[in-house]
């Protein structure tokens, strides 16, 4: 809102506690300096008006986030990794190449801006902290250039440097996923570019699921492989349970969701013919969620702890709130939460696109009758 105060014989221009424009608040680099102006005096005026009072420090949030949300008005999202605390993040966008701070009670602040081509699907695809963050500060990102998919290495305050390059790059097909699965194993779940036949061949990076050991810029050893026949990646998730990785991917034939033990044997735990989109997971105890982006849901697989077997269908836990979801992570606290992609999927509301909490009352849900 602009306030406007007339004053007999000088008119000030004050910047208000708050100004917020028509739409959503936005927090770029072209916000950073304060909004100010100087004051316009009569002519004839000798000498400048007393300074005004100082203004009183502003509550956060301003207009994004919005309650309910750690964070709005962000361009369409890919990866997200939760802070220690729960109640903060990084968030990357997948067509600007940002990944951005993002609290609950402060402002957003952009921490890098790493170069991508994002035609068709491709972009800034996915973003992981190394195991050892605090100690060596590196970050880890899927991207793509306008030759193909990547992922890079980034270090504080150094240049983006390459870890694995040559992965196929299509109109479509390019989405995919970044996980740690120990302390030294990075996985990389890589699209099918658009072209099924080169997920099943294994000379292409394209439509698999990659193990780099100890990624490293120099003399890194060459990945290998441990999934083949990927369509379009969706997301990678761990759990902690027994050590099992959760695989999501879109076919032309059907969704799935794949299982990978720690003894590495594959099955497919559920599958989805009609292709509603799936997305990223997140699971813990027998339990993987999953974001379904098409029908703008989450849903919750269950499988029994002695068999692993699937023990009925997926039970909805989230229908339409907060829209197109992508991303899906746990936080400490043992919440879920997630990160829409709805200016990218036609929906887009006043505040997207949000990373938002799935349970604002609980944490993950164990049972049927824990639903938002």
């Amino acid at each position: 809102m602009r306030l406007h105060r007339p004053i007999r014989g000088v008119l000030v221009l004050l910047c208000s506690a708050l100004l917020v424009g028509s739409g959503c608040a936005r927090f770029d680099a072209a916000q950073s300096e304060p909004f100010t102006t100087e004051p316009a005096l009569e002519p004839g005026s000798s000498s400048p008006p007393p300074p005004p009072p100082p203004l009183p420090g502003q509550p956060f949030p301003k207009e994004c986030p919005a309650p309910g949300v750690m964070q709005g008005c962000l361009e369409s999202t890919s990866g997200l990794i939760m802070g220690p605390d729960s109640k903060s993040a990084l968030v990357a966008e997948r067509l600007t190449g940002a990944v951005k701070e993002v609290a609950t009670n402060a402002e957003p602040k952009v921490k890098l801006v790493l170069p991508v081509d994002p035609s068709g699907d491709g972009g800034l695809l996915d973003i992981v902290l190394s195991p050892t963050y605090s100690q060596d500060r590196l970050m880890y990102a899927l991207v793509s250039t306008p030759s193909d998919n990547r992922v890079i290495r980034i270090a504080d305050g150094d240049v983006p440097k390459p870890i694995l390059t040559g992965i196929p790059k299509g109109t479509t097909g390019n989405t995919g996923a970044l996980k740690f699965t120990s302390p030294t194993t990075l996985a990389v779940l890589t699209g099918d570019a658009g072209n099924p036949a080169q997920a099943s061949d294994p000379g292409s990076l394209a439509g698999k699921l990659l193990r780099i050991e100890a990624p490293t810029t120099v003399n890194p050893a060459p990945p290998t492989t441990a999934l083949s026949g990927i369509g379009a990646g969706g997301g990678l998730c761990t759990d902690p349970a027994d050590g099992s990785l959760y695989v999501t991917d879109r076919t032309p034939t059907g969704d799935r969701l794949q299982r990978i033990t720690k003894d590495s044997k594959v099955s497919t735990v559920w599958s989805w013919p009609d292709r509603p989109g799936v997305a990223g997971c997140a699971a813990q105890d027998g339990t993987v969620l999953v974001n379904l982006v098409n029908t703008k849901q989450t849903v919750a697989v269950r499988m029994a702890p002695d068999t692993g077997a699937v023990t009925g269908e997926p039970e909805v836990l989230r229908q339409d709130t907060r829209g197109h979801v992508w991303a899906l992570q746990l936080s400490p606290d043992g919440n879920v939460w997630g990160a829409t992609i709805n200016k990218t999927s036609g929906d887009a509301e006043r505040l997207d696109d949000v990373v938002f909490p799935l349970f604002p009352q609980g944490g993950f849900p164990r049972s049927s009758d824990e639903k938002t």
